[in-house]
């Protein structure tokens, strides 16, 4: 039997900002618990689908994420997508990747994340 992947963390010094701006990118819903916000494609807590769970931490970010999330976007092409998120305040970064089809950017927090070439449709 093997585990099954339920939650991914995501460490922050504001919550909320980091909160807002990953619900913006993916179109989830905010959800309030205690200490940190959590949010799922179905925004259901019963349901098994992953969360992203965002966690209030004092230390600030100091080196490159050891793990990070790849987008695609829905509907519009990838220089589109990447525009919106630098509209919610995503930028874009260069970690030494070099010329490949995805875009480097990191979120509000400063952690990293990948717009990738192809489309979900």
């Amino acid at each position: 039997m093997a585990s099954g992947l339920v939650e991914i963390n995501v460490d922050c010094n504001d919550v909320e900002r980091a909160a807002e701006f990953w619900a913006a990118a993916l179109g989830w819903k905010p959800q309030r618990e205690r200490e940190w916000v959590w949010m799922s494609a179905s925004g259901d807590p019963r349901q098994r689908d992953i969360k992203l769970v965002f966690v209030k931490v004092p230390e600030s970010k100091s080196v490159k994420n050891r793990v990070h999330i790849d987008v695609a976007p829905r509907g519009v092409d990838q220089a589109v997508e990447v525009a919106r998120l630098e509209q919610l305040g995503a930028r874009r970064i260069d970690i030494g990747q070099g010329d490949v089809p995805w875009v480097v950017m990191a979120d509000p927090e400063g952690n990293e994340f990948c717009v990738l070439g192809r489309r979900l449709d």
